[in-house]
């Protein structure tokens, strides 16, 4: 059987490194994968899942948020990933959120962000590792909490942004020791998680690496399939 394709979103500039580990990540769990930028043809082939990955902010007026100045944002990747997942979600193709993926899913389904998470938790340390120093709790019984078998779990974390208010049809699937959110996930049968921290930067973390195991699963069961170029 053919392995699955499974588009992954990046930022335009300097995103090829972070596609490079998705594309290893994803490789690695038997799949392949073909990047998704805005200003460039996207590939007219069937997608069997999506991967929307981190960079960028999300633009504030999206969600109605706060903006704020001196951060980097792109409204046309912003344009291009909520396309991709208005038509995704309703086919139910799998989706992977990935840091600023898992707010855009949660963007797309109609909720808000935290604009900075240091103006609303300001007991939270400011931490930036790609390493894993972060601890989080997963909530029991989530697609997460299987798909991961950890609990509590160390991730790393690169965000100032996180979920304020759920968008629909999601649930908290994971919380940081400060009760940010670390992790959304759908309530119906599709694959539709997404999680704030970088798992394709922990490569030798067998547990993260079964997000993009489940995410090939998934991607090769999905009966349906989606062209990017149709919606974008």
């Amino acid at each position: 059987m053919t392995r699955p394709l499974i588009g992954v979103t990046t930022s335009r500039h300097g995103g090829w490194r972070s596609y490079l580990m998705h594309r290893l990540a994803l490789g690695r769990a038997g799949a392949r994968a073909i990047r998704l930028v805005p200003g460039e043809q996207l590939p007219d082939v069937p997608l069997r899942g999506l991967v929307i990955g981190g960079g960028d902010d999300i633009g504030a007026e999206i969600y109605g948020g706060q903006v704020l100045p001196d951060v980097r944002v792109d409204p046309e990747r912003d344009k291009l990933e909520l396309h991709l997942l208005r038509a995704a979600l309703p086919a139910q193709l799998p989706i992977l959120g990935i840091c600023r993926g898992s707010q855009m899913i949660n963007v797309s389904l109609g909720g808000t962000l935290h604009t900075d998470i240091y103006q609303v938790y300001v007991q939270a340390p400011k931490m930036r590792t790609v390493l894993p120093k972060k601890r989080i709790s997963i909530a029991p019984g989530s697609r997460l909490d299987r798909i991961l078998r950890c609990n509590p779990c160390q991730v790393n974390a690169l965000h100032h942004q996180s979920v304020n208010k759920l968008g629909e049809g999601l649930s908290i699937a994971a919380e940081d020791e400060n009760g940010i959110v670390q992790a959304v996930e759908g309530q119906g049968q599709a694959f539709l998680l997404g999680v704030q921290w970088h798992p394709e930067l922990l490569v030798w973390k067998r547990r993260q690496q079964r997000l993009f195991a489940a995410l090939a699963e998934a991607a090769e069961q999905a009966k349906t399939s989606m062209k990017a170029t149709a919606i974008a």
